[in-house]
């Protein structure tokens, strides 16, 4: 009974209210930024070519430049938590359901929905601290800082970690694992040991080391999702 109850409110949840949403507040900061994400394409492609030192005094010395990430890190690091498994497998699966017309719905809403990554990263850096070697920020806040709700704040921190310490990392290692053993028969429990290991070893490294390899495995991944698509 529960776990019916459960099952419905979850289909209705993200089968209509989130995709209503989502599409809802795309649509509205399309409108509200005069298209941004059509407009600013050449300035897009203007910024990812900045250095690391972007942005720095020439006084400033060696060690302070190297605290700085390049915009193509940045923007690796923004697609790695857009783009995961969850594209890969969920591309497959909706054109294994919907057939080819799909492909064309996903461009749409990801048009879409880039005017909304780009109102959530412009938030991002208007509300960012400063820390002791790089910046930090995010939701959480500009959720205390601009809506002057800490309690909020502290409630979406706590959910966004059970989220994706609980969710979103199991269900991207369970993909990752299971293409591994269809593809070559490797253990599962193998497979997680080590990705559970390589993970450690890059959040770790703080942000020079996510951004390094961000910057060599989303063009990877854009790559195969390409691959896919034209399959």
């Amino acid at each position: 009974m529960i776990n019916e109850l459960i099952t419905q409110i979850n289909d209705v949840l993200w089968g209509y209210v989130l995709i209503a949403a989502l599409v809802s507040c795309g649509l509205w900061f399309t409108w509200k930024t005069r298209g941004v994400q059509f407009r600013m394409v050449g300035e897009m492609l203007r910024l990812l070519t900045d250095t690391a030192t972007s942005g720095i005094n020439r006084k400033d010395d060696r060690h302070h430049a190297r605290r700085h990430i390049s915009s193509f890190q940045a923007f690796a690091v923004s697609v790695a938590t857009r783009v995961g498994t969850g594209n890969l497998a969920g591309v497959a699966t909706a054109i294994a359901i919907g057939g080819p017309g799909a492909v064309f719905w996903m461009w749409v809403i990801a048009l879409i929905g880039s005017a909304t990554a780009f109102v959530e990263s412009t938030l991002g850096q208007l509300f960012k601290q400063r820390h002791e070697y790089s910046f930090i920020g995010g939701p959480a806040y500009y959720i205390e800082k601009g809506l002057h709700r800490r309690w909020l704040a502290m409630l979406f921190a706590v959910l966004i970690t059970l989220t994706f310490g609980l969710s979103y990392n199991s269900i991207q290692s369970n993909t990752i694992c299971g293409a591994m053993h269809e593809a070559f028969g490797w253990n599962h429990a193998l497979v997680g040991i080590v990705l559970s290991v390589l993970a450690l070893v890059i959040v770790f490294g703080g942000i020079h080391r996510i951004a390094n390899v961000s910057a060599v495995m989303v063009p990877l991944m854009a790559v195969e999702l390409r691959q896919i698509n034209n399959q």
